[in-house]
């Protein structure tokens, strides 16, 4: 049979092609954008039809029906990492969550540590020898996909082509739905001059011909929009968004410098306009690999001059970052700060930056503190830390000693807390 004529057979509605989903299923959606909006809104509308069915995934970027704590017993979301929408079930409690390193997640799948046993997952139109790609989203789905009795897509031509392993053969599809909606638009966090003054610190440390990992927030896209004077930077990343596109179009991102797949952008998800999605379409120059290639700290650390550039909600005395969690409550996950700190710490030349501004809510409380809230998450250990940086300046604590990091941080803490966070390390014995 044809590629077209196994197209067509496989061709139905939403809600026809979600039943190929079964009680007790756990459905894998990928990160962000690349979710199936028209599959997860007939998956809402049907939820009582199903029993104990789960759907996994970081990120979403839409609220659905089926986060609902009245259906749980019918279709429950369990959060590889939260986002606005499942915040507030996983800080109430309804939501569960599963702790990981992001680029260890296709291992835990293939080891049938996390179940994977339907795929929903937006796709591109299909190419003639009947592919077509996940570019939005290679992520942990790819690994999904290996394990799931079902793959079903919602074929967009929104839908970027990319290049990469990230591609799907008709023959692997269950069933698959058409829609033309547009790709949601996720717009760059506002930048102030909190944000300016870390990216100006960071980028005054990143040399010509450094490769670039970037997180997602308003600091990272303040380190890009500094770095416009730059020379022959490279990318290898977890997420690709706009300010990377800006850097490309300014052609200061030309990745020749790379030792590592020179010539080559790599990400594991893209994340950001219309025009960058119009951008990652069949480029030669991007592509899209599994988490487990992209984030793994061995091979991403084959990168020399590896710079990576991740935010943090609070930071300790002795450097640990709490950049997942408000206490015991959830706020995001793991994700990959972790693998990216140890890749940079591996990589020849390479720096790790943990950014965060210096207090929160509205200047009342430091984000440097002597230890960190009961019940926070450590998402970077003291022994991975390396570069701090707030509006304030920038703290090496790599090789140092308690006292020398505790002296270090309180050092570029908001000038309004130095004396406590000083009385605080006295009667802890670090001052």
């Amino acid at each position: 049979m044809s590629v077209k004529a196994l197209y067509q057979q496989k061709r139905m509605s939403a809600a026809d092609a979600i039943r190929v989903v079964k009680n007790g299923d756990t459905i894998v959606v990928p990160t962000a954008v690349a979710e199936p909006p028209a599959l997860l809104h007939a998956l809402s509308e049907a939820r009582r039809d199903f029993r104990d069915v789960q759907v996994s995934q970081i990120l979403p970027v839409r609220n659905y029906a089926y986060v609902d704590q009245e259906t749980i017993e019918h279709v429950r979301h369990t959060a590889y990492f939260f986002s606005g929408a499942t915040r507030p079930g996983g800080q109430a409690g309804w939501i569960d969550y599963i702790p990981s390193y992001f680029s260890e997640m296709p291992t835990l799948i293939r080891q049938n540590l996390m179940a994977a046993d339907v795929v929903f997952s937006l796709a591109s139109p299909m190419d003639e020898y009947g592919y077509f790609s996940l570019g939005l989203g290679a992520d942990y789905t790819m690994a999904a996909i290996e394990k799931a009795h079902a793959v079903v897509l919602e074929v967009n031509p929104n839908v970027p082509f990319a290049n990469g392993n990230c591609h799907i053969h008709i023959s692997q599809v269950a069933a698959l739905t058409e829609s033309e909606e547009p790709i949601l638009e996720v717009a760059l966090p506002k930048i102030g001059p909190v944000q300016e003054a870390i990216g100006q610190y960071v980028a005054e440390m990143i040399p010509d011909g450094a490769t670039l990992q970037i997180g997602y927030g308003g600091i990272p896209d303040a380190v890009v929009m500094q770095l416009t004077n730059k020379r022959d930077l490279g990318i290898h990343t977890e997420m690709i968004g706009d300010g990377i596109m800006s850097l490309v179009a300014a052609g200061v991102v030309t990745n020749r410098k790379k030792n590592y797949l020179p010539g080559k952008m790599i990400a594991t998800f893209g994340l950001g306009s219309k025009k960058l999605y119009d951008f990652m379409h069949r480029n030669p120059t991007l592509e899209i690999h599994p988490v487990d290639f992209t984030n793994d700290p061995f091979l991403a650390a084959q990168n020399d001059n590896l710079h990576a550039i991740n935010a943090t909600l609070q930071i300790d005395f002795l450097g640990q970052c709490g950049s997942e969690s408000l206490g015991f409550k959830p706020y995001s996950a793991t994700g990959g700060q972790a693998d990216f700190v140890r890749a940079a710490n591996r990589s020849n030349g390479g720096k790790a930056f943990i950014v965060l501004p210096s207090t929160a809510k509205d200047d009342s409380v430091s984000r440097i503190v002597p230890a960190l809230s009961a019940g926070t998450h450590v998402s970077t250990g003291k022994n991975d830390i390396n570069y701090v940086v707030t509006e304030y300046g920038v703290a090496q604590l790599r090789g140092k000693s308690a006292k020398q990091r505790c002296t270090e941080l309180i050092g570029i803490a908001h000038p309004k807390f130095r004396d406590e966070l000083r009385e605080a390390a006295r009667q802890l014995h670090l001052l």
